[in-house]
């Protein structure tokens, strides 16, 4: 049976997480993009509220939602402001691997401090030389007795400069290529860790981005998630868990477009009559509603599924890619109703156009997420 109603908390959950939005989020979003400070009073807040733990189980002091929960309000947390979302959601992102393949040791050890104070976590992939292509990593982790020694860099790292944990995916053999990839838990105060450059990006600018290096860094071998050769799937498993809310983020971002662009076609007159009851305008205000409205289905079908424990990976990156090409569609449809002044900074559009952008590339790029799907729904091919 197909039952698209919310629950009772979850009606509640959502509600809110769209005040937090509304109230917190977005009054304060052009502030923190043009002056691009990390918007370190609304991370109290949010962290008071439960959005920074958010995925961290009960058991270990978190809030423990469910998938369903995150997508919820993870599009209303980016219709506030998606830059101040990313802040949020990539502490999700950076706890999922330990909470997927981490030992209880692990998790009472690495998770819980993080519910205790406003804390940041990041989860360490790209590099300059392996973005999509994830298995073409440079950094090295050489086990040294009961220790791991790592060296090399990342880059465009988002809450590197302000994390206080970081998931570092390195390889532990070489010669195995991605095989013999590893995931390993490095908090900041380990020596050898130094931050690089604080990126000055286009959208997104609330959100802190940063370079890491890694010089002679050493940690317990206690702190290798799973066994050697793992970090592949751990990656890959991780994304499939965090792709949906990424989605829903696309889904928040062109929801806010939208509402933007009704408002002004409803009281921006031209030839005598609102732009609204031009039949272009309706029109396209239609389209965007329908393509929000199907996109936010994705979302949640892949949310569901994770909270079945079903296969998903497909259904996530489906969910990953509409969603965000359809805010990159919205918003800019959206500013073409506005016109002149959707351009301009006085005006909201063109920071949501901009934010809509780095969700089609972050997470792994929409090419990719369309390669994953054509290889699962395809199948082997015989030469």
């Amino acid at each position: 049976m197909i039952d698209f109603s919310l629950t009772e908390e979850q009606r509640a959950l959502q509600e809110m997480a769209r005040e937090f939005a509304q109230k917190e989020m977005k009054p304060n979003a052009a502030k923190y993009d043009i002056c691009e400070e990390f918007p370190e009073d609304i991370m109290k807040k949010a962290f008071k509220v439960g959005f920074l733990t958010c995925v961290i189980p009960r058991e270990y002091e978190g809030v423990g939602l469910s998938d369903l929960d995150t997508v919820i309000i993870s599009e209303e947390l980016a219709a506030g402001c998606a830059g101040m979302y990313t802040t949020m959601m990539v502490n999700a992102l950076a706890y999922t691997p330990i909470i997927l393949f981490g030992t209880d040791e692990q998790k009472k050890k690495f998770l819980t401090p993080q519910t205790k104070e406003m804390s940041f976590a990041s989860f360490c992939l790209t590099e300059r030389e392996a973005g999509s292509d994830a298995s073409s990593l440079k950094t090295i982790a050489k086990k040294v007795g009961d220790e791991y020694m790592i060296n090399g860099s990342k880059c465009f790292i988002s809450n590197a400069g302000i994390a206080s944990l970081y998931v570092v995916f390195a390889l532990t053999d070489p010669e195995k290529g991605a095989r013999g990839m590893s995931a390993i838990i490095i908090p900041r105060e380990t020596p050898g860790l130094t931050i690089g450059k604080i990126e000055d990006k286009m959208g997104h600018r609330a959100s802190n981005t940063a370079e890491l290096f890694f010089d002679d860094v050493k940690v317990p071998a206690e702190n290798l998630l799973a066994k050697e050769g793992m970090g592949f799937i751990i990656a890959m498993r991780t994304l499939d868990n965090t792709r949906a809310p990424v989605g829903a983020a696309g889904v928040g971002v062109a929801r806010a477009a939208l509402e933007y662009a009704i408002d002004y076609a409803k009281t921006r007159v031209q030839f005598g009559k609102p732009i609204a009851l031009f039949q272009n305008t309706a029109f396209k205000i239609a389209q965007m509603a329908t393509e929000i409205n199907a996109a936010r289905h994705l979302v949640w079908h892949a949310a569901w599924l994770l909270s079945q424990d079903k296969p998903c990976g497909k259904e996530s990156a489906m969910a990953k890619f509409y969603g965000s090409d359809v805010a990159m569609k919205v918003t800019t449809e959206a500013l073409q109703i506005l016109g002149g002044y959707g351009y301009m900074k006085d005006y909201p559009m063109e920071k949501l156009m901009r934010d809509a952008k780095l969700l089609q590339i972050y997470e792994g790029t929409n090419e990719i997420q369309r390669l994953i799907i054509s290889r699962e729904i395809i199948g082997p091919i015989k030469n």
